[in-house]
């Protein structure tokens, strides 16, 4: 056997091997583990298979574009480079378990959401690569640039100003995610946007975006820079570390105004000494409250636990039990929980986090 082959092989088997061993590790153990020492790459993934669809997506509309990609810490677009990075958590299924037990959902860890997400970051990236927003009427149509991003933002979930593409009304965050949402929206094969949107004053922003992407069909960007910004081998953090900072992230520390409605839903009455407790309740049905809530409103699932939470430890303060009949009492919960959590939007402590 050839040297070169041999040792083609060799290393085959050693990454075979380093990748049973931290796929097999306890969450505990993986915890420990620094992202940058995972043996991790797009090649051969459900995620490169969705890229590759991305790619297939644009060259249909003549667009000969391709926003190059890496594996990060999460989706993201830098400022001026027509490519972006996607989560390294998606290049495994071990991780995506461990994202779902930390975070209880896993972002992009669907088809469907992974091409949403994908597409509104190649928006970005095309953004980059032909300088769109250099254009004065890219800037009267989304507005300037100057606009600060914000640490929070405040949606108006009833806007017609606005495409509904991602969660969280994100095109209101800023005038590059308007745009990028409005692309992604074009983008979609049979989105049928020109009637889906028929009425809104969205549609204008989505014609602009149509004629524009005729404009640039067939020629070469601008920009080719090949950048990527915090590669996986840059990402010094333990996974501990890592999400530690992302649960703080979307977690709130929202007044504990929940008191009045517990007591109206629940009861401290004696009569009901023998029924259920409110927490345990609660935790019973977590997870349903929690996934139907976030697909209503967008919010992320840590978020309506984290609310849940609070509200679970202050049933078991006030001492409270169920009064009424479980279907009932779920409802009502439901309905709770949902207006709490809108409140967090409205009130304006409402952290974005796609985009750049």
């Amino acid at each position: 056997m050839a040297y070169p082959e041999l040792f083609v092989r060799c290393g085959k088997i050693i990454e075979m091997t380093l990748h049973l061993k931290w796929s097999r590790l306890t969450d505990e153990k993986l915890l420990n583990l620094r992202i940058c020492d995972l043996p991790l790459r797009l090649e051969g993934t459900p995620v490169m298979r969705r890229i590759r669809y991305l790619y297939r997506e644009l060259k249909a509309q003549g667009i000969p574009f391709r926003p190059h990609i890496w594996l990060s810490d999460e989706f993201f677009t830098p400022d001026g480079v027509p490519g972006f990075a996607v989560p390294f958590y998606l290049a495994h299924p071990r991780l995506m378990r461990l994202e779902r037990k930390q975070m209880l959902e896993v972002e992009g860890g669907t088809g469907p959401e992974c091409m949403r997400i994908l597409r509104h970051e190649a928006g970005h990236a095309l953004d980059n690569a032909y300088r769109l927003h250099w254009k004065s009427s890219w800037r009267k149509m989304f507005g300037p640039l100057s606009t600060r991003y914000p640490d929070s933002y405040r949606p108006n979930p009833i806007s017609r100003n606005f495409v509904l593409h991602l969660g969280y009304w994100y095109a209101q965050a800023h005038p590059l995610e308007d745009y990028a949402e409005t692309f992604a929206v074009w983008l979609r094969p049979g989105a049928r946007w020109q009637s889906r949107y028929r009425g809104w004053t969205a549609i204008r922003k989505l014609e602009y975006v149509d004629q524009l992407m005729k404009e640039i069909a067939g020629t070469r960007p601008k920009n080719r820079l090949r950048t990527k910004v915090d590669t996986l081998s840059e990402l010094k953090i333990t996974l501990g570390d890592y999400y530690k900072k992302k649960r703080k992230l979307y977690s709130y520390e929202y007044p504990s105004l929940y008191d009045k409605d517990l007591v109206r839903i629940f009861s401290r009455d004696h009569r009901y000494a023998a029924r259920a407790t409110a927490a345990s309740f609660l935790r019973r049905y977590r997870t349903e409250f929690c996934r139907s809530i976030a697909e209503g409103t967008g919010v992320h699932t840590y978020t309506i636990a984290h609310i849940l939470k609070s509200m679970v430890d202050r049933c078991k303060e006030l001492r409270l039990r169920l009064s009424a009949s479980q279907s009932e009492t779920k409802h009502q919960t439901m309905v709770m929980l949902t207006v709490h959590t809108m409140n967090i939007v409205y009130s304006g402590h409402y952290r974005y986090h796609y985009g750049l």
